[in-house]
């Protein structure tokens, strides 16, 4: 291994490289602080109260940090080497330390007049340091952590890292959990597990989580296989799917259904002409109102409104994705061009979805998926019952919700229906350790709850219902079970006389 301390300069990105490109998705990560945007020169991003731009990341590797400098500029970090023969000066304990606001000897103009002069945030904390009458007092623990604190708010450090399924669902769930039904991160890795997602599955998902849990699958699966996605209203929302990144490939296995068509197929009612009528009354209320894209579902709207909201407004919480447009193409009124142009550019769209739905919609008609997600705001009962005759026997199924209450019903309707086993409720309880010398113990503040997960797998209820007499010889099982075993009933007599 090579010593150099000095980070290589930039190289362009190449097909499967591990480098930014112009247009990729990244995830920007302070301390515990992280936030989803995308690679484009010369746009401004504001993050943790600063503002920059990611000219600078475009060659670099993922994982390089980068130090804010003046004009918003980002330049990588060199590697420093802490010294290790070096003894502290430090107190035994700090029973005689008065937090009275007089031991620092800079003011606040001081500071500001050292940042106004460009000096690094290093040498700020470093001067905080030796203006401090009470440092050296301070034992060594507070010293590390009066220099820890000093740190993040003077010096600006930024790793700009890839997204991935635990990185974003961290995100979402410390900024909006709302956003993704309170789903905790290792509740998700919980469903992927028990899902059994792989590559070259067959899978249906039914999710509200802005596109989390599909992104999951979809990075899982690693563009082998097909997904089907069941949404409610106008279209999915796939806000946070889009902050993965994925390439056009993934995208060829993912299927999209409406909902409200699913009874129609389980009854053998559905047909492509019923399609063709809900996009042109859909197309017809779009000519009255406003385009497509001024048209937007309120799912949608709360997604772009949490994810444009003012850090200001939140101050203490952490960042969340940038919204990027749903459709790649679209354009602004001025750039659309001619009138006729766009209608012919809806109209291909609409063919588009179309046959995508249709073609969604067969695979649905064969009922052999290979497993069943579901995570969603509404309830599961009426969902998972209708949802398990598109899933073949043997086969995975996971329900999650935030409350505990519709799995229990759910739960007792899977029993009485049958055709399912190895049913279980289960709650992952998480709790993280801070892990230092001398000083690991669990941390104070912990998670309440991360949601609940029913899992079981399906069997086939034919035989059930071909062979009648084997329906009565479990009920004869389950009597025999309940009654009380005839060792005792033979003692009762004897211990009355």
């Amino acid at each position: 291994m090579e010593g150099s301390g000095e980070q290589p300069g930039p190289q362009p990105p190449q097909p499967g490289d591990h480098r930014i490109g112009d247009g990729d998705f990244v995830v920007l990560k302070r301390e515990d602080v992280f936030k989803a945007v995308q690679v484009q020169r010369r746009k401004k991003v504001t993050f943790e109260k600063q503002w920059f731009y990611l000219d600078n990341v475009i060659g670099h590797s993922y994982g390089t940090t980068f130090e804010v400098t003046s004009g918003g500029s980002l330049q990588p970090t060199k590697k420093k080497e802490e010294p290790t023969s070096e003894t502290k000066e430090a107190g035994t304990d700090n029973r005689n330390i008065v937090d009275d606001g007089k031991s620092q000897k800079l003011t606040q103009d001081d500071i500001k007049a050292l940042k106004d002069k460009g000096i690094k945030g290093e040498e700020i904390v470093q001067q905080l340091i030796e203006n401090s009458t009470t440092f050296r007092d301070k034992t060594e623990f507070a010293q590390d952590k009066y220099i820890k604190k000093k740190k993040k708010k003077y010096e600006a450090i930024i790793t700009v890292v890839k997204p991935t399924t635990r990185i974003l669902s961290i995100m979402y769930y410390a900024r909006e959990p709302g956003k993704i039904n309170h789903m905790r991160y290792d509740t998700l890795a919980q469903m992927l597990t028990l899902g059994n997602i792989r590559a070259g599955n067959k899978m249906i998902v039914m999710e509200t989580c802005a596109g989390l849990v599909l992104g999951a699958m979809m990075e899982r699966m690693g563009g082998f296989g097909s997904i089907i996605q069941l949404y409610p209203g106008g279209g999915p929302v796939r806000a946070a799917t889009t902050c993965f990144g994925f390439p056009k490939s993934f995208l060829s296995g993912l299927y999209e259904f409406p909902l409200n068509k699913v009874d129609s197929l389980l009854k053998g009612t559905f047909s492509a002409e019923m399609l063709s009528s809900e996009l042109k009354d859909s197309a017809s209320v779009e000519e009255n109102n406003g385009t497509p894209e001024e048209k937007r579902t309120p799912e949608q709207e709360n997604e772009d409104s949490v994810a444009e909201a003012p850090e200001s407004t939140h101050p203490k919480e952490q960042e969340t994705m940038e919204i990027v447009s749903q459709d790649p193409e679209y354009k602004d009124p001025k750039e659309r061009g001619s009138k006729k142009d766009y209608i012919q550019e809806k109209q291909r769209r609409q063919e588009e979805q179309r046959r995508r739905q249709l073609e969604a919609a067969a695979l649905l008609s064969e009922r052999n998926a290979d497993g069943l997600i579901v995570a969603s705001r509404f309830h599961p009962t009426p969902l998972l019952l209708s949802l398990l005759d598109f899933v073949a026997p043997s086969r995975p199924f996971v329900v999650y919700c935030q409350y505990k209450e519709p799995l229990l019903e759910c739960y007792t309707k899977l029993r009485e229906r049958g055709g399912v086993i190895n049913l279980r409720l289960s709650e992952t309880w998480l709790r993280n350790y801070q892990v230092l010398p001398d000083r690991s113990h669990p941390k104070l503040l912990m998670s309440g709850g991360g949601g609940y997960l029913l899992s079981g797998f399906t069997v086939t209820m034919d035989n059930l219902k071909a062979d009648p007499g084997l329906k009565s010889n479990s009920s004869t099982l389950e009597l025999r079970k309940t009654e009380e075993p005839a060792a005792k009933k033979r003692k009762c007599p004897e211990s009355d006389s």
